[in-house]
């Protein structure tokens, strides 16, 4: 589950190293800065006085901000033992007064006793690693605790260096399952942890102080920050920059940098061999140039290696999500990202009810985009995802289509005017969205245009990772029973941020929150289908409900809408006919074990440091992925793989990082495929829906 640590480190950077003892080291002292005190008192009060929670920095935030600041630091429990948190006690009741005064000394007090924890132990580890790997019996049956979240404090040194032993013969047992001999183990592993050393003593007041101020802008909602200059210095870059490298945003996650998303259309998503949640362990410049081990890294650092000129490769070593924990590499030939590569695109296929063909249009929508350096110029050619999308339902028609497919899964939102244009498109005149803001002032976003522009059958495809703008549209025509909605639970982002200055840097703050028509909330709850879909992201893991300071759904008063279709009647006719044929789909089957699989995996709580378990673990793993691959094919009329290698080869084959818009293709997409079909039924069931209110058209 995502935590309140994890979003976090989003903005701000995780220094993830071993700590145990409390031996004295040469690391410098950290102390606050002149000015700290005084962003402080003023980050303060913009969170009282802006933010839409309304939350007073008060006893009890000063205790949940003690905890969620050790957590932050040492969300494993495994770094600070039992008596530097009863230390750190006498501050739990007092941080509020303290930051109300400017004084943040307990921030960097508690961090100075992580931060010789840390050297401490990475000097230990150094000292085991010095001239070979330490003696580990890997025929002994003991384990290592994946998720330490309810654990106990080590209450003594020699319980943290027993748990950093284990932790350590885990690293060298995963290295020697992926091939690597002992010398090339314990090179990996010392240039990891002098790299930590590194960038340990690189660390600056500036850090600390981030770190602490996210600690409790976090408690207010997980999508507030507090940026110092170089963290605002970065945000701006990676606001022009992003779509120029790989095109994902990552996170940090305890001592990985982790995916969070992927932008589309850019090189990353390109080659289908990079999810959300896949783990990166190592940087490579080039076709061959030294892999570099990033565990434990900075955020900013390892997105500082993965960045660079549009036309070189990088190569990403990954842990992918779901998978055995088997490594792999991937090529990518970084590009910039063109706003026509994000572009709204579309195709005409044909599918049957089982009584008559019909052709259906299908526009995908990766980002709900607008160039506003044109519209500003007023450049009559401008492109905005609501332009893009007039013309090719304009193309559509010419070709005769019998209704449309809007593709919305993974768009992860935009511009909030595009989605309310957008909305335009498909319905007659009416309100779009409700914004409440902390003021408590309702404002509402209604439909310019007197007439849609199509008025046929539509429908709507969301998945997990549709969020935000997204939601707004999805909604929109669920709440107008306009179309449609098919998928999954949509991400449930129903907030808006604002950025506001600070003397030093500035704070990103929570100041308003998205309701429909209907009066619901798309925060928290998102969109949920009316026609669900095979899960294949976990919800637990991804979306808004995974962030424990996430807002709560709640909903206002609705507005007048019109209701253009009785979906009540058809909805129950379509799931059947859907149930039916998916049953025993080859490709659903596989998506449902598939996911089955990867939740069991996900669930873990432990693993085992014995090698031979391991190995029969891994080899476990494998023989189920390829069973359920080869159940597949078969029952598609394909050669089943003869083997795991054979399979994992079909896998690793490289997808090149080209130009131009992504094709729509049905025979990868099962999903979309299943859509097509639904709408095909939808379409033939029409004639049930057209006893629709006389102020609004029917099909």
């Amino acid at each position: 589950m995502l935590t309140n640590r994890t979003a976090a480190l989003f903005f701000s950077f995780l220094l993830i190293g071993p700590l145990s003892t409390t031996a004295q080291g040469d690391i410098e002292h950290l102390a606050p800065e002149k000015g700290q005190g005084g962003t402080a008192r003023e980050i303060v009060s913009k969170l009282e006085m802006l933010h839409y929670n309304k939350l007073k920095v008060g006893d009890k935030m000063s205790e949940s901000l003690w905890n969620e600041y050790i957590d932050a630091l040492d969300p494993t429990k495994s770094y600070f033992l039992a008596s530097d948190i009863n230390e750190f006690r006498a501050w739990q009741n007092r941080m509020d007064d303290q930051l109300r005064a400017g004084d943040v000394k307990a921030g960097f007090e508690i961090y100075n006793r992580f931060r010789l924890r840390m050297s401490t132990r990475l000097d230990k580890i150094l000292s085991q690693l010095d001239k070979s790997l330490p003696p580990f019996n890997f025929d002994r049956n003991e384990s290592l605790e994946l998720d330490r979240e309810e654990s106990k404090w080590p209450e003594s040194a020699s319980v943290a260096d027993d748990l950093w032993r284990k932790r350590l013969k885990s690293s060298v047992l995963s290295l020697r399952l992926t091939g690597k001999t002992d010398e090339e183990i314990r090179d990996l592993l010392v240039r990891r942890y002098k790299g930590q050393q590194k960038r340990l003593q690189q660390q600056n007041s500036d850090d600390v102080f981030e770190l602490y101020m996210n600690s409790l802008t976090r408690l207010y909602d997980p999508h507030s920050n507090y940026l110092s200059p170089r963290s605002l210095e970065n945000f701006n870059m990676s606001m022009s920059l992003s779509l120029e490298g790989i095109g994902a945003v990552l996170q940090a996650d305890e001592e990985y940098t982790k995916v969070a998303r992927l932008v589309a259309g850019g090189p990353a998503d390109r080659t289908g061999k990079i999810k959300p949640n896949d783990k990166i362990v190592g940087v490579g410049q080039d076709k061959e140039g030294e892999m570099v081990d990033v565990v434990g890294w900075r955020l900013d650092d390892v997105v500082d290696l993965i960045r660079g000129k549009a036309g070189t490769y990088v190569r990403l070593e990954t842990i992918p999500t779901g998978g055995d924990g088997t490594h792999k590499t991937i090529l990518i030939k970084r590009s910039k990202v063109k706003l026509e590569d994000q572009a709204a695109k579309k195709a005409v296929f044909e599918f049957s009810d089982g009584k008559k063909n019909y052709k259906v249009g299908v526009i995908n929508l990766p980002t709900f985009y607008i160039d506003f350096d044109a519209y500003r110029r007023r450049d009559p050619n401008y492109k905005s995802t609501t332009r893009d999308v007039a013309k090719l339902l304009t193309e559509l028609k010419e070709e005769n289509v019998d209704g449309i497919i809007l593709d919305l899964r993974n768009n992860g939102g935009g511009s909030l005017q595009e989605a309310t244009m957008l909305t335009d498109l498909f319905i007659d005149q009416g309100p779009v969205v409700q914004i409440r803001h902390a003021n408590e002032q309702i404002s509402r976003h209604n439909r310019s245009r007197s007439r849609a522009m199509y008025r046929g059958p539509l429908l709507v495809l969301i998945n997990r990772l549709s969020a935000s703008a997204s939601e707004i549209f999805a909604g929109a025509i669920q709440d107008y029973n306009r179309g449609l909605v098919v998928g999954n639970q949509s991400f449930g982002k129903g907030t808006v941020q604002t950025m506001a200055p600070l003397k030093e840097g500035q704070l990103k703050i929570t100041q308003s929150k998205f309701y429909r028509v209907s009066g619901d909330s798309t925060q928290h709850a998102g969109v949920k289908p009316d026609i669900l879909m095979p899960q294949m992201i976990n919800a637990e893991s991804v979306g808004e409900s995974a962030y424990d300071t996430a807002l709560p759904w709640d909903r206002i008063h609705a507005v007048p809408h019109a209701k253009y279709l009785n979906l009540k009647s058809l909805i129950p006719s379509l799931i059947s006919k859907h149930n039916k044929r998916t049953e025993s789909d080859p490709d659903f089957i596989f998506l449902r074990d598939q996911f089955k699989f990867e939740s069991e995996r996900s669930d873990k709580k432990y693993i085992s440091l014995n090698e031979v378990m391991r190995e029969h673990e891994r080899e476990a793993v494998n023989q189920r992925l390829l069973s359920m691959e080869n159940r597949r094919r078969s029952a598609k009329g394909l050669e089943p793989y003869k083997d795991f290698e054979a399979y994992e080869e079909s896998e690793s084959e490289e997808v090149a990082a080209i130009g131009g818009p992504v094709e729509i293709k049905l025979e990868k997409d099962p999903v979309l495929n299943e859509a097509g079909y639904i709408m095909a039924d939808f379409i033939g069931l029409s004639d049930k829906a057209s006893k629709a209110p006389p102020q609004v058209a029917n099909f």
